[in-house]
């Protein structure tokens, strides 16, 4: 027996509307409960993924941990060209270090580390 239903990740952020405005286009889920404070995407099957502002907000450092990464997610993409493009047109910007080749690690709006991974 569960203890819980579904996980929801909260991420702290200086702006809520906006990195959720970047995950729900790049996700394809719904934006749902936008304040000044918070904003969430929802996905159909109730994953979620919640956005906190944070007042003097710092983002990670990638790859060093001067500011440690707090947190970051994986995504599955088909193709990684494709998906960078797409995610860099979205306001992602490319991390300068990639310790891979099957997946390109971008950094999100509020500069969390996001890869992108080849399934």
């Amino acid at each position: 027996m569960a203890i819980a239903r579904s996980p929801v990740l909260a991420v702290d952020c200086p702006n809520p509307a906006a990195l959720a405005t970047f995950y729900a286009a790049l996700l394809g889920w719904a934006i749902d409960g936008v304040t000044e404070d918070r904003a969430a995407v929802l996905a159909d099957d109730g994953r979620c993924i919640s956005f906190h502002r944070v007042d003097g907000y710092v983002p990670p450092t990638w790859p060093s941990q001067d500011t440690p990464q707090q947190m970051h997610l994986d995504v599955l993409v088909d193709d990684l060209d494709a998906a960078e493009a797409a995610v860099l047109d979205l306001g992602a910007t490319k991390a300068e270090h990639q310790p891979g080749t099957t997946f390109r690690v971008v950094l999100d709006p509020a500069g969390h580390p996001l890869c992108l991974c080849a399934e």
